[in-house]
């Protein structure tokens, strides 16, 4: 298969462009800092929140290759921080990036897509993305627009040959962490009071958390399936649980249970 892969510098973008290579697929990789090359792996440049970037890459592959079967949107960032202090700007780049840059790269891929009559769309949300994660709400907004756009999308391609999967990770042991930008300013610490203990409670679950090899074997074996699951949540046992108990907890329990687990 020929596999688009947005953000493989390193985290899953790595983990699923090693993994899939070496399993014999044809992979590209989009990434805007220089990193260790992947063997079998075709790195472009290009950046996530660059129309023209975007079509470019996804062109380099069409030309290289003349189909693209599957795109798998990775690319992300994350802005943590209480909403209260969270700048314009950082609402704006935190969507930019996450969401309207998945956007962008479906709005050149799908065309193609279409006229092969095949495809498969691997969006990546997060179990940010299903519940609203304290001082990571940027984040989680980010996510949740991913999940309906994605939702909509789908039935929209119902009949084309198209499919469209979304993947809900839990907390795992990535850069993503070290990369988050945090809010400094002094008065949000004063603000609110929870903040920088929940704040190391989130990095010390990530940290701790699975590793990308174990996700990429998951996305391996699911766009190799002939009617994949609309959604996988790939996570600790206790966090899949967690997905569980928000469908059927009355919303006033389950932020109970929330604002202790993230110790607010």
């Amino acid at each position: 298969m020929v596999i688009l892969i947005t953000g493989i510098t390193s985290g899953f973008g790595h983990a699923m462009a090693a993994r899939l290579a070496s399993e014999g697929h044809k992979v590209y990789g989009t990434h805007r800092r220089s990193c260790d090359a992947i063997p079998g792996v075709v790195y472009i440049k290009a950046d996530s929140s660059s129309d023209e970037e975007a079509g470019a890459a996804v062109r380099q592959v069409l030309d290289a290759e003349g189909r693209i079967d599957v795109f798998i949107n990775n690319a992300g960032l994350g802005i943590g921080g209480p909403l209260e202090f969270c700048s314009l700007e950082d609402a704006r780049k935190q969507m930019d990036v996450n969401w309207t840059g998945m956007v962008r790269y479906i709005h050149f891929v799908l065309p193609v897509m279409r006229m092969q009559g095949s495809g498969t769309i691997v969006a990546f949300s997060s179990i940010g993305g299903l519940m609203g994660l304290p001082y990571q709400g940027l984040y989680s907004a980010s996510k949740f627009a991913i999940e309906g756009y994605c939702e909509a999308l789908r039935l929209e391609l119902r009949g084309t040959g198209i499919k469209v999967v979304v993947i809900e990770p839990g907390d795992f042991a990535t850069g993503f962490t070290a990369a988050r930008k945090s809010v400094p300013a002094p008065e949000a610490a004063d603000a609110y009071p929870g903040y920088a203990r929940s704040l190391a409670s989130i990095e010390h679950d990530e940290n701790s958390g699975l590793k990308p090899e174990y996700l990429a074997g998951k996305i391996s074996r699911i766009i190799r399936k002939k009617r994949p699951a609309y959604n996988y949540v790939i996570a600790s046992p206790l966090q899949k649980l967690s997905v569980f108990a928000k469908t059927v907890l009355p919303s006033r329990w389950f932020a109970w249970i929330l604002s202790i687990y993230y110790k607010l």
